[in-house]
Parts: structure tokens; C-alpha cells; sequence
């Protein structure tokens, strides 16, 4: 009997059906199939998130066929045969059958066909290499993928290498699916293969490497993946420095069991120095967006300090001169290599109160500088700092008129 995963709600959805039954229109019953990790996580139970065809129509032949059904196509890869298909604004990505040409590792020439095992042989690894037929009974070209899947094994398709060689991001790839969805020891074969051909990853687009790096780092728990790439060599490539190995599991083991949370750029900052020179030059090798380069920078700064017997006062002032994201961030790092003295509730509490607190406002201006009497120039800045300094020192003290009475004093002994 041959494996299935039944009907499921994403397969019988409107939009679906609809795609389906326009492909099939214009070239018959099991012309398409589901194909990927929408076949791999029905399998074993994960949700689904991106609903991927495969298809023996050529990529003009599915475009046709879509827009007679009054679907929107948009040649999103034609030149490597896909086209995704947006019903009720909703995108399903159709590829056609396809063997590779040429392949330099970046990028690969390559031909249609209609053989689904052709298909299957040109994939990444087994689990990944299973499609779905209507009904939900499933194809195994490779014999091997069902049972991979459910066994948590990642395998290349053949031989490591070859593959790898294809395109070398797959040795990030194999990372983060091991991350994701790998179970026990690691295939031997494969992990050799990435340790080899790991100096290729510097011929891959910085784009290419900073997405596959944070997807992998937003899995659930990375810690035994993240090590095995410093273990082959990868991630200290990628980094340009040893990674900070023992602050990020502390920063997981964190997230997973007191913040139930998962976030992948600052998992990326832990595993760096307290270097912001050297976080800003991997920031823009990585070609990372602006706001997570900024906020990488300032999470390794060296200050504010932050202690989980911090008092609320001490806790206010951090977040009022660095705000409360970077104290939010700074607090989880310190957390992660905290003593273990430290309790989770100390820090807890300091997190919470940092992201609950708004500053208030300074409640003085350079005019009221100039009326108390200072002359214009440089020296407003100055006061200004002075009494903002003792505001501060006063915990943000609500009464304008004592601030305005501190600025006196401060302008007064300036002029003796």
C-alpha cells in the first residue's frame, strides 16, 4: 500500500482546487503534483506554510493555462520554469519538471522534462524530494524520503558532493534543515561534504548567505546545528571570527524555556564579540538590513551595563540613554552568560519593567537656557546636559518648575 497523507485543508481549499483543476484542464489528471515541504511537513505534522507545484507543463502552458481560468500568473522564475499562481491572493508557486545542464555553484542552465524521477534527482536532499498526487498518495522517487522524514534524517539526493557543487548554499541549507528537522546524529557523508567545500560559501551573494543564516537561527532550538557548523569550519567562515558558542545556547536555552520566544537577529548578535566595529563590518559584508545592522551594534555596545540586581531607578535611567529595545536585548545577552547565581525572575523582572517603562520627555528646552540667562553658543548644550543629568539622577522627577530652578542655579554658577 502506498503512503498517503490524505486530504488535507490546504489541498482542499478554494484556491487550491481551483489552480489544480487549471492545470489539469490543459494537460490532463496528474499532471501536477504537490511537491516539498508542503508534502514534507503534512507527513510529519508541522504546519504548513508555502504550498509549492510541480508540473510537466511548460512554463507558457501553465501561464496559458492559469489565465483561461482566470487566475493571475506571474513569471516569477520563467527561466528556470516557475511561474506562481495568485488565487484570491493567495500564491502557489509552479515549477516545471526540470533537470540540470550546467551548474557553476551559484547558478544552473536547465531543460524541462516530463520524468518525475529526472525531477527528483536534481533536488537537495530525500524529505524535500517527495510530491503528492490529488488524492494525497504520495511519490518517493527516491525510495528514501518518507522514511527520512519521519526519522528526522537529512540526506542528500546521491552523492553530497555532486550536489553541493550544484550550489553551494545547499551547505547552509543542509545546516538549517538539520536545525530544523533533523533527529539524532547527523549523516556523516553529508557533514564531510560541507566541511570540504565549505571555502566555496565566499562565491555565494551575501543575500543568499544572511537569509539562509537567519532562517536557520529561527528554528526552535539550533544549538546542536550552530555547533556542528563551527565544528566544520562554516560558521566561523560566515562570521569571520569564532563564534560566542556558549552565550548563544544560554541565549536559546533562555528563549525556549522562560521567554518562549525565537529571535533570530539577536541569536546572530550573541554569537559575535562585544565588538561594534567588527558587528557593523560582518553587518555590511552580510549586506543585513539597516534597522538589523543598527540593532546588532547597539546590543553589543559596551554600555549600558546591565546586572539582574539592577534597582528600578538603575533599570529606568538605562532605558531613558539607551532606550528599551537596546536594554530589552542587552539584558537577554547578559542573561545568557549570567552566573548561575542570577535568577530567571531577576531578569524577568528587569526585562519586563524596561519594556513596560516609557522616559518621559526632558522638560526643558535650549530657550529656557537663553532665559535663565546663558549666552547663546556652545554653553546652552552644556547646561542643558548638567540639569538633564540631574533630572536624571532625581529619577525623571514630574515638576518642571524644580528643573527650572536647578537651571538657575546651574546658569548663576556659571557666572561666578
Amino acid at each position: 500500500m502506498s503512503e498517503t497523507i490524505g486530504q488535507r485543508p490546504w489541498m482542499t481549499a478554494p484556491e487550491a482546487v481551483a489552480v489544480m483543476d487549471a492545470l489539469e484542464a490543459a494537460g490532463g489528471p496528474d499532471c501536477a503534483r504537490y511537491v516539498g515541504g508542503c508534502v514534507r511537513n503534512t507527513l510529519i505534522g508541522v504546519p504548513v506554510d508555502d504550498v509549492d507545484i510541480a508540473t510537466v507543463l511548460k512554463p507558457d502552458q501553465v501561464t496559458e493555462a492559469l489565465r483561461a481560468a482566470g487566475i493571475k500568473a506571474v513569471p516569477t522564475g520563467i527561466d528556470h520554469g516557475t511561474v506562481t499562481a495568485v488565487a484570491n491572493h493567495r500564491p502557489y508557486e509552479i515549477t516545471t519538471l526540470r533537470r540540470d545542464v550546467t551548474t557553476d555553484g551559484r547558478r544552473a542552465t536547465v531543460a524541462f522534462t516530463t520524468d518525475w524521477r529526472e525531477d527528483a534527482e536534481r533536488r537537495d536532499f530525500t524529505l524535500n524530494s517527495l510530491y503528492a498526487r490529488r488524492d494525497g498518495s504520495i511519490f518517493d522517487p527516491t525510495g528514501h524520503g518518507v522514511a527520512d522524514a519521519r526519522a528526522g534524517r537529512i540526506v542528500f539526493v546521491g552523492e553530497p558532493e555532486q550536489r553541493l557543487r550544484e550550489d553551494y548554499l545547499r551547505i547552509l541549507r543542509f545546516f538549517r534543515f538539520q536545525a530544523w528537522y533533523g533527529k539524532g546524529e547527523p549523516d556523516a557523508a553529508a557533514v564531510a561534504a560541507c566541511a570540504a567545500l565549505k571555502d566555496n560559501i565566499e562565491s555565494l551573494a551575501a543575500e543568499r548567505i544572511s537569509k539562509e543564516l537567519l532562517k536557520l537561527l529561527a528554528a526552535d532550538d539550533p544549538r546542536a546545528s550552530v555547533t556542528l557548523m563551527a565544528r566544520t569550519g562554516v560558521l566561523p567562515l560566515i562570521l569571520g571570527t569564532a563564534p560566542d558558542l556558549a552565550r548563544f545556547a544560554g541565549l536559546v536555552a533562555i528563549e525556549s524555556e522562560q521567554l518562549f520566544e525565537t529571535d533570530a537577529v539577536l541569536r546572530l548578535a550573541a554569537l559575535l564579540p562585544d565588538d561594534q566595529v567588527a558587528a557593523a563590518k560582518l553587518a555590511e559584508r552580510l549586506r543585513l538590513s539597516n534597522a538589523d545592522r543598527a540593532r546588532i551594534c547597539a546590543a553589543l555596545a559596551p554600555t549600558p551595563v546591565l546586572k539582574s540586581w539592577m534597582s528600578p531607578r538603575e533599570i529606568r535611567r538605562a532605558v531613558y540613554r539607551a532606550g528599551q529595545a537596546v536594554v530589552r536585548d542587552r539584558a537577554k545577552l547578559a542573561w545568557a552568560r549570567a552566573p548561575e547565581g542570577a535568577t530567571a525572575a531577576q531578569w524577568r523582572g528587569l526585562i519586563a519593567l524596561a519594556e513596560g517603562w516609557s522616559p518621559p520627555a526632558f522638560p526643558l528646552s535650549g530657550d529656557d537656557v537663553i532665559k535663565a540667562g546663558a549666552p547663546k553658543g556652545p554653553m546652552v548644550g552644556q547646561v542643558l546636559r548638567e540639569v538633564e543629568d540631574w533630572w536624571i539622577d532625581h529619577d525623571f522627577l514630574d515638576d518642571k518648575l524644580s528643573a527650572i530652578e536647578k537651571l538657575k542655579a546651574v546658569v548663576q554658577g556659571l557666572a561666578y
